[in-house]
């Protein structure tokens, strides 16, 4: 069953708690669909009174902001060993280069990419973990999980929302041209994005060719 058709069989509390419960699971580190749960809650809101926006985004924010720092404590805890052993738990998502990836961008950016990473599906599951194992400063990576929490579900709830609510309106009066205009705004999405994420993956191609040593000439 689609997700916003099964949300559509659940009480709003449950919905609350829900929302709440996979964002905070992802954030500790567990690979689960949590931007799904939540795009798709908030556009089942904006066609809904029963689902409170506010609340809802709220419930995301408080799960994003304590399953990170759940996640960091676990990780300043178990170090090391902690990422191997979900390397053999979740190898697709925390494989070693996906780790190593995530350790450059803690390297380069420190608690920005705990800030940042909160939109990267990839360092959204990291971020708590590995920054506990690094050793960031609890108060830097305090700081920047709720400001990266409050923007990322909050902001999300919102625009979903709100972008809910005006499509609806106008799929009411101009259903054909609604439909068509929605397509094209999610086609134009998808292409910036596709687009975005081949010049990141380029621009990380480069710089691990940058660090690899030049090969040195054998010799007789």
């Amino acid at each position: 069953m689609h997700v916003q058709e099964w949300l559509e069989t659940v009480p709003a509390v449950s919905i609350y708690a829900l929302v709440g419960l996979v964002i905070g699971l992802e954030s500790l580190g567990i690979p689960l669909p949590g931007e799904i749960i939540l795009v798709s809650s908030a556009l089942l809101a904006s066609q809904h009174g029963d689902i409170n926006p506010v609340i809802l985004g709220a419930c995301a924010t408080a799960g994003a902001i304590i399953g990170d720092s759940i996640g960091y404590a676990i990780g300043r805890k178990g170090g090391r060993p902690l990422l191997a052993w979900l390397g053999a738990k979740f190898p697709k998502h925390f494989s070693e280069g996906h780790i190593a990836t995530a350790e450059r961008s803690f390297e380069k950016w420190g608690m920005w990419a705990v800030f940042f990473g909160r939109f990267v599906a990839l360092l959204r599951i990291f971020a708590g973990p590995l920054a506990g194992v690094l050793r960031m400063p609890y108060w830097k990576f305090l700081i920047a999980n709720v400001l990266g929490g409050v923007l990322w579900a909050g902001g999300t709830t919102a625009v979903i929302y709100y972008v809910g609510v005006v499509a609806e309106s106008w799929l009411k009066r101009f259903s054909w041209l609604g439909l068509v205009l929605a397509l094209l705004i999610g086609l134009t999405s998808m292409l910036i994005i596709k687009r975005k994420a081949k010049k990141v993956s380029a621009e990380r191609a480069a710089e691990r060719a940058a660090a690899e040593p030049e090969p040195v000439p054998a010799t007789d």
